[in-house]
């Protein structure tokens, strides 16, 4: 399985969540720029059309992008805190074939001060018939960053809910 995780602003992937994913499968985690590069969506989905990604996964401006590039690929995604609604960078989305996602697996820390989960399931709800197939797990003891037990918990759920 191919699994493309894509950090946040100014993160990365440690080696610990690494670890976590690769029980799953072959990780690729680019180093985006994001603030250089507003085209990053279109960018990653090209770079890795040849790689047959089977999921995408994605923190906080990794969830926006990996939400799109999930449609784009027609591959299930595990998104924590996604910048869906506001973000402090622009990102242009590119023209997509597929607007309607596949299964997305929405991590929402309800304790997050950077990426407002109000404001993101106010996306979703507006967004609703675009997602035939989605969870969100608001999570009460969660604010931005995912610890690693938090994220091999949510990694364990969305790999369970897969049948490949």
């Amino acid at each position: 399985m191919n699994i493309l995780y894509l950090h946040g602003l100014n993160g990365s992937l440690n080696n610990e969540k690494r670890a976590i994913l690769e029980k799953y499968g072959e990780v690729y985690s680019p180093s985006i720029d994001y603030e250089k590069d507003p085209n990053s969506i279109e960018g990653l989905i090209n770079l890795f059309k040849e790689k047959d990604i089977n999921v995408v996964i994605g923190s906080s401006m990794g969830g926006f992008a990996g939400y799109y590039i999930s449609n784009a690929y027609q591959r299930p995604a595990l998104l924590f805190n996604p910048a869906l609604a506001v973000r402090s960078v622009e990102q242009l989305v590119p023209i997509l074939d597929h607007e309607k996602s596949i299964l997305k697996h929405f991590v929402l820390g309800t304790h997050d001060d950077i990426v407002d989960p109000k404001k993101t399931l106010d996306y979703l709800i507006k967004t609703v018939e675009l997602h035939p197939e989605y969870t969100i797990h608001l999570r009460n003891d969660l604010a931005h960053r995912i610890p690693v037990d938090v994220f091999k918990e949510e990694v364990d759920i969305f790999f369970n809910k897969l049948c490949f």
